[in-house]
């Protein structure tokens, strides 16, 4: 199926379609004014109810129909299950379950949205989506955990635990709201990405022991699921907090958004019975089973397979069981039911369905496909499996040579330079007292230290998940041009290669750089850490900060033919001569001014769109008095919303790279280089302790290892848009 990314636009007939709101009666094509403009893509909302009928229906469909006119996508609603077809659902990126109940799909309704959602479709769910379809076993895997209870309709606080998925990014580190509040039969966290958790010390009523995820999302097959359990009141979509949430929830399951998804790694305990395919098997009902049922009815041959249950790196399986049979062999496969054998294990005849004891393997083999279960052993009845764990490694991130670190070596020591450079700006006496309102982990070091100092960075970089550094060059036999040759040594042995940031030396015009880039290519060209662009030609790579100082850059065309040279802007009227366009400021991309504009020319001209990215901005020590604003780090919420804006089409104009500012700017307090978790007491410096959660040692290393999270979803992205 191909990217819903990429769907093209379909004929203006659409759009009059998705806007009636058929809540009875079969969904019949209207026709469209010639005027209209199709929407980008389509959605159909779906609220048939076989149970408990939600009053907040009506306004749900109105909310997303508003949501719909205002950010360019099409709502068809209906009641009718007739509309579960392929040949339907295929005109569609998701499909909504907003407050269903009960059995509402027959079997063929059921495939059919099987189908659909394995292949690249999306799956949204709303509220009282988690009392739907119970017998069907793929259902419970697609939204994720079905309905048990709920209490009082009473106010709670929701703990925003990711802010960076487009449905949760607009809010804080918790949301007080009031709804009626759903416990679930099954803790759906092992198996999908929770969103948001309830503090259930908020409320009455609670019932899954402190831990009650109540939004999550989750890849299903090819497509992708979300569920929110919020949603019960009238009062809730009129809400524009909520509201938002479920417009991103919508563009990621549309497929128009990027957004985390992966469940933990490592150990998950999964319900067995949760199989979205299978052969022989059925759901078994045993009191004593986690959730009440288990995996039953397994004869030789049968098998089970479950879409949402990656066996990348996976090392080893275990499985709670019980046989009153025949007993017999699991064998763990990926991909399907003959794929790859990654291991199997012998299942005892344990002496009674309900008498369970726990079975265990290593796997030595290696696969990336879902998990596949197959059961072999003698005749009649052999076992049943009630929960199970695939334990993993967590795969690490490859570097990616699309994601750049502004990388400064201007800093120098008594030992290595023969006095303090750079360290002591804003007046400041090292080493205890540097102008930087941080404090860096190896202390005020050397930018020559290249054994010491360098090497570390590199692995730092390394770590980040970023390939390269923008390496600060303030000209000709500077200091910056004298330590080249020991950087890229460096870089070189982890693997990470240096491109430039031309800065701004005195007397610098476009023709001086000119003769600097045939310099740089001259003399450094021939070191294998030296970037060269393998997606544009082998190109070497010039940012140059401040471009619009010079309004005559005519002379770039002497060297942009084998190099890229971007220009610092927005502005695409001022890019003339230039290969592209990058920001540098760490301050803008909070709000991301210009972006998508920026992003779309760059795109439409073959032009290089680089938006810089910062995980905070203060210099109050190395610039006393300086008026420019603070963007405060608020524990990596500031960084995250840097790269979701990025990363965000909508916002961020699909980048051909990301640059973050900085990996070590520390007088502007942009850096993500590891800062000293107990800096020298008695200067006021500040410390990364409770970003992303953590404390300590181990929160000197935060933002290399977002960075590292946020390069996987670019990578992610990237393949998306290239399918």
């Amino acid at each position: 199926m191909r990217t819903l990314l990429r769907r093209l636009r379909r004929a203006p007939a659409a759009v009059a379609l998705a806007l009636t709101c058929g809540l009875a009666a079969p969904i019949q094509a209207a026709e469209a004014a010639p005027e209209q403009q199709a929407a980008s893509y389509d959605v159909l909302v779906f609220s048939k109810t076989a149970g408990f009928r939600h009053d907040a229906i009506p306004a749900g469909i109105s909310a997303l129909q508003t949501l719909g006119q205002q950010n360019d996508f099409a709502v068809t609603a209906t009641e009718d299950a007739g509309v579960f077809t392929a040949a339907n659902l295929a005109t569609y990126e998701t499909v909504v379950f907003l407050n269903t109940t009960g059995d509402v799909l027959n079997d063929s309704q059921q495939t059919a949205l099987q189908s659909y959602v394995d292949n690249g479709g999306g799956y949204l769910g709303v509220h009282a989506a988690a009392d739907t379809e119970y017998s069907w076993p793929y259902y419970g895997q697609l939204v994720g955990a079905w309905f048990k209870s709920h209490p009082a309709i009473q106010q709670a606080v929701v703990k925003n635990e990711d802010r960076t998925h487009p449905a949760t990014a607009h809010l804080g580190a918790t949301w007080t709201r009031t709804d009626e509040w759903y416990n679930y039969q099954t803790n759906p966290r092992s198996r999908v990405h929770v969103l948001q958790s309830l503090d259930e010390s908020t409320y009455s009523g609670g019932e899954m022991g402190g831990d009650h995820p109540i939004t999550w999302c989750h890849s299903q097959g090819q497509g992708r699921s979300f569920y929110t359990g919020l949603g019960h009141t009238i009062e809730s979509y009129s809400d524009p907090a909520f509201r938002s949430l479920l417009l991103g929830g919508v563009r990621y399951a549309a497929g128009q958004a990027p957004g985390n998804c992966a469940p933990p790694a490592g150990t998950g305990q999964v319900e067995a019975e949760s199989y979205t395919s299978g052969s022989g098997v059925q759901v078994a009902a045993h009191a004593s089973a986690s959730g009440g049922n288990t995996l039953g009815y397994i004869e030789n041959g049968d098998w089970a397979g479950y879409s949402s249950v990656s066996t990348a790196g996976a090392t080893s399986f275990s499985a709670k069981v019980s046989s009153a049979g025949a007993g017999g062999t699991i064998e763990v496969r990926s991909g399907s039911a003959s794929g790859t054998l990654l291991g199997s294990v012998s299942v005892p005849v344990t002496g009674g369905w309900e008498t369970f004891t726990t079975v265990n393997t290593a796997l030595t083999a290696a696969a990336s496909g879902p998990l596949f279960l197959r059961f072999t052993g003698g005749s009649g009845s052999l076992f049943d499996i009630d929960t199970f764990t695939l334990t993993a490694t967590p795969s690490e991130v490859t570097p990616s040579q699309d994601v750049h670190l502004f990388y400064y070596p201007w800093y120098g020591s008594p030992t290595v330079n023969g006095s303090w450079r750079h360290w002591q700006q804003g007046n400041r006496t090292p080493p205890d007292d540097i102008g930087a309102d941080l404090y860096p982990a190896l202390g005020p070091y050397d930018s020559g230290d290249f054994a010491g100092a360098v090497a570390q960075h590199m692995k730092w970089v390394a770590q980040s998940g970023a390939g390269v550094i923008v390496y600060s060059w303030w000209g000709q036999g500077s200091y910056e041009d004298r330590l080249v040759r020991g950087v890229l040594d460096a870089a070189q042995k982890e693997g990470v290669k240096v491109a430039w940031h031309l800065e701004p030396y005195s007397g610098r015009t476009a023709s001086s750089t000119v003769a600097d880039i045939q310099y740089i290519n001259n003399t450094y060209g021939s070191h294998p850490a030296f970037y060269r662009s393998a997606d544009h030609g082998g190109k070497s790579a010039f940012y140059v900060f401040q471009s619009l100082d010079i309004t005559d850059w005519a002379p770039l065309d002497q060297v942009t033919g084998s190099s890229i040279v971007l220009a610092q802007t927005t502005d695409t009227t001022k890019i003339a001569h230039f290969s592209g366009l990058y920001t540098y400021d760490g301050i803008a991309g909070a709000t991301a001014p210009g972006w998508k504009q920026a992003g779309d020319y760059a795109r439409a001209n073959n032009l290089i769109w680089s938006p810089s990215v910062a995980p905070g901005y203060l210099d109050d020590r190395a610039v006393p008095g300086n008026t420019t604003p603070t963007v405060d780090r608020a524990n990596g919420a500031a960084y995250d919303r840097q790269w979701n804006n990025a990363l965000d089409p909508a916002i961020g104009g699909s980048p051909t790279w990301v640059s973050v500012t900085s990996f070590n700017e520390w007088h502007e307090g942009s850096s993500i280089e590891p800062a000293d978790s107990t800096p020298p007491a008695g200067h006021g410096y500040l410390t990364y302790e409770g970003a992303y959660g953590k404390t300590g040692e181990a929160a000197q290393t935060a933002y290399l290892d977002r960075t590292a999270y946020w390069v996987s979803r670019f990578q992610a992205a990237q393949g998306a848009m290239s399918d």
